[in-house]
């Protein structure tokens, strides 16, 4: 099987989170998106707003890893939330706005109409894609992710 990339979404302060454990939780917990995950898939998060339960939008690529081996996980949060996750290595970059590479990236049809492409959290995307993003963000991915 070969390597796929995808952008998940999650506000910044949940993407900080997932950089300091070292992990990915996509969609409010489920396990399924993870599930589509393989280890040496790539991972950029696109954050909407700055925090979760906030309206201050963030609009930028805030984190980019690689899946690590392994397979999708439960962790007791909270008494009745108990989310999936997956571990992932990310790499340092810095956040990259959105909207300078909107007529770049193939994986958004319809530039006027971006934000439509992340309503459900998981965004398989190309390779091209991929390294576009990682290079906005200042990223230098492991040399296993510079081939296809």
């Amino acid at each position: 099987m070969s390597r796929r990339y995808w952008i998940g979404v999650a506000s910044r302060d949940h993407v900080g989170r997932s950089v300091a454990g070292g992990f990915a939780q996509l969609c409010h917990g489920k396990a399924a998106p993870l599930a589509r995950l393989q280890p040496g898939d790539g991972l950029v998060y696109y954050s909407p707003r700055e925090q979760f339960s906030g309206t201050t939008p963030c609009q930028c690529f805030t984190a980019i890893g690689v899946v690590q081996p392994g397979v999708p996980y439960q962790v007791q949060m909270a008494a009745e939330f108990t989310p999936w996750r997956r571990d992932i290595a990310f790499v340092a970059a810095t956040p990259a706005a959105i909207r300078p590479l909107l007529a770049q990236l193939a994986c958004i049809p319809d530039p006027r109409h971006w934000g439509q492409v992340f309503r459900f959290g998981l965004l398989p995307i190309g390779a091209a894609d991929f390294r576009l993003i990682a290079q906005a963000m200042g990223a230098t991915l492991p040399a296993s992710m510079l081939t296809e």
